[in-house]
């Protein structure tokens, strides 16, 4: 069976979508507008199965041998008092690694997040990837259930486990010292957000995730690398202030812009997916964090 990518979609389908993702439309909404789109026999609650996720195949087995992989949590005094998150390393690990904080869209620690943090690992760093949606119960299963739950989420406290995360991967025995963060989407904003909080990160790259308070980019210490999808104008609206504010600090940071490519265009779980984008956005990521974290 043929892959569906985005070129599938009618641009407007992709467009409700991404409000639906993103809480701007409710599904009633999306399936009432997408409805005029659907041809060939489809409905528009085809479109919606199409669109949305499928973990059958991730790119690294959660049982691959290579790996050690667990649950962890951490003290979040200041947050929801437990970060829970899934921890992933190599198997036969010599010496400390640096480690890289993973941060979720806004659906929770789903399947596809797991498989990103094993990706990691197998590149021989330490990755960690917290569940928001902890105090609610966790990742339910179900992306719809997930996405329903997030607006619940106390956001101060939620970005407060993050941070304790981030500290806690800094202490961590068989770590270095050395953290990095890496988020998509919602976890971009995130990732975006950690640069403004905790001034020793070594290195943090965003996917496509929302710019912090202009006021706060003076207190960017960690060098960045900045993802963007070229067809993205909900996020890339911000990015004229936020760039400025950068230069202006003497932030050092790079920005690559995919064109042609969606919000969304690293998930190999949904149609967005941009292969040819994807690849070189995390070969680049790769190489960054091996970079700055040693």
């Amino acid at each position: 069976m043929k892959r569906l990518t985005a070129a599938d979609f009618d641009p407007e389908v992709l467009k409700l979508f991404d409000g639906y993702v993103h809480g701007r439309l409710s599904r009633r909404d999306f399936l009432a507008r997408a409805g005029r789109y659907a041809v060939g026999g489809a409905t528009a609650t085809t479109l919606l199965a199409q669109l949305s996720p499928s973990f059958a195949a991730p790119l690294v087995a959660a049982g691959d041998a290579r790996l050690k992989t667990s649950y962890q949590e951490f003290p979040s005094p200041q947050g929801y008092g437990t970060v829970r998150g899934y921890l992933a390393m190599p198997a036969n690990a010599r010496g400390k690694l640096p480690a890289i904080l993973v941060v979720h869209e806004n659906r929770g620690l789903n399947p596809h997040i797991e498989d990103i943090a094993r990706r990691l690992a197998l590149e021989g760093f330490i990755a960690y990837a917290p569940d928001a949606l902890t105090p609610l119960g966790g990742y339910p299963g179900d992306e719809d259930k997930a996405r329903a739950l997030f607006p619940k989420l106390d956001q101060a406290r939620t970005r407060a486990d993050f941070v304790a995360a981030a500290h806690a991967l800094a202490t961590l025995p068989q770590g270095t010292g050395k953290v990095g963060v890496v988020g998509f989407c919602w976890g971009g904003g995130i990732a975006n957000y950690l640069a403004t909080q905790i001034p020793d990160l070594a290195a943090v790259v965003p996917f496509y995730g929302s710019q912090p308070q202009v006021a706060d980019v003076a207190r960017i210490r960690a060098p960045m690398m900045i993802h963007d999808a070229g067809k993205d104008e909900r996020v890339l609206a911000g990015w004229p202030a936020y760039e400025a504010a950068l230069q202006t600090n003497k932030v050092n940071y790079q920005h690559f812009v995919y064109a042609g490519a969606e919000h969304g265009f690293n998930n190999d779980t949904t149609p967005r997916y941009d292969e040819a984008a994807a690849k070189l956005a995390w070969g680049r990521t790769v190489a960054f964090f091996r970079e700055k974290l040693g």
